[in-house]
């Protein structure tokens, strides 16, 4: 489970007033305007990224308001081109899915949501999708790891051992893992979200977008810390640029949260694509309140259809069909 899920967010765009700047009020920017296509709903001014800089470079109140100078001015413009910069990267980049996402013995993209169609392996820390655990099933391998051959752990504390050892040795989704349990209370762990959080870090330093991800939902939604969306967000940009698709479609809420439609459906576009039925959901939802034309709806439906056909295979299918 991730800290929040995103089935609880509520994303129906009947909720929010309509934005006064979206389909028929140009806004004004400072940088270059990126508009979605046919929804035509400009960007934020500024990136969550900019922002939290410029918060955290500025001094406190000293009482006193002056006239920005012409250095000011300068400074300006240059962020409004750096954020032009970042937002054109940001939709740009990431179009292909983490490669940490296939199954490590048949080689194919995990189904999404990826807990429903892969188990993880404590011993090993890999990910395998349900038709190479039913294949290893039929090979009467019924009590051991379908990948490294390791008997299953036969209780809590064996499983947290098995994690722990891997932890140990520099694992980065092991320290994911390790920080999952601590923040719910599993594994006859107590639960400590700052010790989750200082896991997920070390992991995502260690290159594990899905420890980014549950750093970008603990600080935006304020899931055990102090609400901090900018940080939440910037963790979810940095695993959307090397493909996470939950990031993607997440950046995709807090862009609809900020009634920035035509961002929502362009992130939600490329996790659509990338099988994720919640984003094609969200864009289908903005079709029907107005936000997003009958095209690009289509184009959805053919991305996400694409693939999942991509991620089939009889032994995935046979595994559905025996409820694996």
């Amino acid at each position: 489970r991730t800290p929040v899920s995103r089935r609880d967010i509520n994303l129906n765009p009947q909720s929010h007033t309509p934005p006064s700047v979206g389909r028929n009020t140009p806004r004004k920017s400072r940088g270059r305007g990126v508009q979605c296509g046919e929804c035509r709903a400009g960007p934020p001014v500024r990136s969550a990224k900019v922002i939290r800089d410029r918060m955290e470079s500025a001094g406190p109140d000293n009482g006193s308001a002056q006239a920005p100078s012409q250095d000011d001015e300068v400074a300006s413009e240059g962020d409004a081109a750096e954020v032009a910069r970042y937002l054109d990267r940001l939709l740009n980049e990431g179009h292909e899915r983490w490669e940490g996402d296939r199954c490590p013995i048949c080689f194919l993209f995990i189904g999404l949501p990826m807990d429903k169609h892969a188990k993880m392996n404590q011993c090993c820390m890999k990910l395998v999708c349900n038709g190479c655990e039913l294949a290893a099933r039929q090979r009467g391998m019924y009590d051991r790891c379908p990948f490294c051959r390791t008997p299953r752990p036969s209780d809590d504390a064996s499983a947290l051992a098995m994690v722990q050892k891997r932890v140990d040795k520099g694992d980065a989704e092991a320290m994911k893992h390790l920080g999952d349990k601590h923040f719910n209370a599993r594994l006859g762990l107590t639960k400590d979200v700052p010790r989750a959080i200082e896991l997920w870090t070390e992991a995502a330093v260690l290159g594990s977008l899905h420890a980014r991800q549950y750093l970008g939902n603990t600080y935006y939604y304020g899931e055990g810390v102090q609400e901090d969306k900018p940080r939440g967000i910037r963790h979810w940009q940095e695993a959307a640029l090397e493909g996470n698709v939950d990031s993607r479609y997440s950046l995709g809420v807090a862009e609809f949260n900020e009634g920035n439609y035509g961002l929502a459906v362009r992130h939600w576009m490329i996790s659509a694509k990338f099988g994720d039925e919640d984003s094609l959901n969200a864009i289908k939802q903005m079709f029907m309140n107005g936000h997003a034309t009958k095209a690009i709806y289509a184009e959805a439906l053919r991305g996400y259809g694409d693939a999942v056909e991509e991620m089939k295979s009889h032994q995935r299918e046979e595994a559905k069909r025996l409820g694996i």
